[in-house]
């Protein structure tokens, strides 16, 4: 390992710590015995790296691997078009729609200001001493909704999720799990889905489960206070037909797991506990597909209250949800049935749905205990073609800032003379970016007070060093990525009357896969009071941290202990 010369030094302070040499500005470090890893005061960024091996997937291979024709819908086996080169294998994305290959994650600490110190690579199988035998976690490298990172409920452990799978793994993120297959799923093989706990001293704990099959967990949160000790998920399931097994439908949305303390060969986890259940009937809409309502992206907790989003995918709503362990929140016969605000004498869910396993393929895991937070939309996601949230960061109990991912629209007008153009629907956005939304007492409702976009520069294409230059010709756009708005977001309060919230960038670009570009980390600071209908002055993103070629960042939290 590559130690640089360069000393970090920061304010010694009962939250603050001088380092030597040891915090360095770019290697991979590993965490040594019980020795303090991640210091209070600093973020955390999920990265993955992708392994660029060509041979990784070979021109003319089967594509989803094992896929059967005989079970599969029609046109669901194909055949890659391109090898495993970066960042071309990902033109094998619009081919096969399951298509996605397993990386290494990184848990790099950086200073507010953005400064790298260390980065703890995730066990995973290119590593020395690592077998099959061994705990391991990778991502999916394209799946943008992936390794969102939390604290848990005491501050003490990092959470996030991912795949038990070597890396260079093809369409692992679309694959069953062991204990929830779906026969009709064209990738032919079983990976389980896992929680990965991490706390100051860098010593990681796995816990399987068979939620999430055919689909991706997203995020979670380990809730270990007032003696508590359960993990709250989100995700998606599902890769197969229109008529979902029930293993399928329960393992969807919002789960709970007890977390494991045996290696995760020793594991055996056994069928998905939702926790958390949303249906559109709630709101007088027409159901949809079974299980897809609760298509769930980040999660929070504030005030013992779960908070999710739904951000993407045809059926459902996009919006921002919370579970309801009262019952109270919004009744089917309130004035605003599936919509309401959170009790003020909810507690944290500590078991799973009663459901009733003989209307899971009628009506999806029932009762409903999920609500639509008052004052967002309300509208199905095939009416709206301008609402995407994905993290949700509370600042107080009356002002709450919302990611919006952008609508990922890939319309491009080019520069003049061979100038690298413009994404303009990316461009003209007005709800992309980051959401300031302010409570009102008085009706009860939450209301958007204004989007700070200044300096993200939406729909505009940036060079990333060493990535390729020029158009992609299997798309005939940029390869150069443009930010079209945010994903996960947290944030800090500050002394003087604002906040500072730190995001990870979403985009826009001529790549097979947009979630295969490189991103970036950026942070602005907020005065609290303002309540709009514009930004106060000046307030403007700023990036902290740029991923380079075969780079994407995810998540971003404080450290454990902060």
């Amino acid at each position: 390992m590559t130690v640089s010369k360069r000393r970090v030094s920061l304010c010694a302070s009962a939250r603050h710590f001088t380092l030597a040499a040891a915090l360095v500005a770019s290697f991979t470090a590993f965490a040594d015995g019980d020795s303090t890893y991640f210091y209070p005061g600093n973020l955390v960024v999920s990265r993955s790296v992708y392994d660029n091996n060509p041979d990784t997937v070979q021109v003319g291979q089967m594509l989803p691997p094992n896929c059967d024709n005989t079970m599969a819908a029609a046109g669901s086996c194909v055949t890659a078009a391109y090898d495993g080169t970066y960042p071309t294998v990902f033109n094998n994305a619009p081919i096969d729609a399951s298509f996605g290959i397993t990386s290494k994650i990184f848990l790099d600490q950086i200073t507010t200001s953005g400064a790298l110190l260390t980065s703890l690579e995730v066990p995973n199988s290119s590593q020395n001493g690592v077998p099959p035998t061994k705990d391991q976690l990778v991502t999916s490298f394209s799946s943008k909704s992936e390794i969102a990172l939390n604290l848990s409920t005491d501050n003490s452990y990092l959470t996030f999720m991912g795949y038990v799978s070597p890396i260079d793994a093809i369409d692992a993120s679309n694959a069953n799990t062991a204990g929830a297959v779906d026969p009709t799923n064209p990738v032919g093989e079983n990976v389980f889905r896992a929680v990965a706990q991490v706390d100051a001293k860098g010593k990681f704990k796995f816990t399987e489960t068979n939620a999430y099959s055919g689909n991706n967990g997203r995020a979670a949160i380990l809730n270990n206070t007032a003696g508590a000790n359960a993990i709250y998920t989100s995700g998606n399931a599902g890769n197969g037909g229109s008529q979902q097994p029930d293993g399928i439908i329960i393992g969807a949305g919002a789960q709970i797991i007890n977390p494991e303390t045996k290696a995760l060969v020793a594991q055996n986890p056994g069928s998905p506990t939702p926790v958390g259940s949303f249906n559109i009937t709630q709101l007088g809409d027409s159901a949809d597909k079974v299980g897809k309502d609760t298509n769930f992206r980040s999660l929070t907790i504030f005030n013992n209250v779960v908070y999710t989003t739904k951000g993407s995918g045809s059926n459902g709503i996009n919006t921002v949800y919370f579970i309801d362990t009262t019952g109270q929140a919004c009744p089917s016969t309130s004035a605003t049935p599936g919509v309401g605000i959170p009790e003020s004498f909810a507690t944290l869910p500590t078991a799973g749905i009663p459901y009733d396993p003989a209307l899971l393929q009628t009506e999806g895991v029932t009762p409903y205990n999920m609500c639509v937070l008052s004052g967002f939309n309300t509208k199905t996601a095939k009416k709206t073609t301008d609402v995407f949230p994905f993290g949700v960061w509370f600042a107080n109990s009356t002002t709450l800032y919302v990611a919006d991912e952008g609508n990922g629209d890939t319309t491009y007008v080019p520069g003049p003379g061979g100038a690298l153009g413009t994404y303009t629907v990316a461009a003209g956005q007005t709800t992309a970016g980051l959401q300031k939304w302010v409570f009102n007492s008085t009706t009860q409702k939450w209301n958007l007070a204004y989007t700070l976009q200044a300096g993200l520069a939406l729909g505009a294409p940036y060079i990333v060093p060493s990535y390729p230059t020029g158009n992609n010709p299997a798309t005939g756009l940029p390869w150069a990525p443009a930010t079209d708005g945010l994903r996960n977001i947290t944030g800090k309060m500050n002394g003087d009357g604002t906040a500072t919230i730190y995001a990870i960038t979403s985009t826009v670009s001529g790549n097979g896969d947009q979630g295969a570009d490189p991103n970036n980390l950026v942070a602005i600071t907020d005065t609290l009071s303002a309540s709009g209908p514009t930004p106060p002055s000046g307030e403007t993103f700023t990036t902290l941290r740029s991923a380079g070629n075969l780079e994407v960042l995810r998540g971003v939290s404080f450290t454990p202990g902060s």
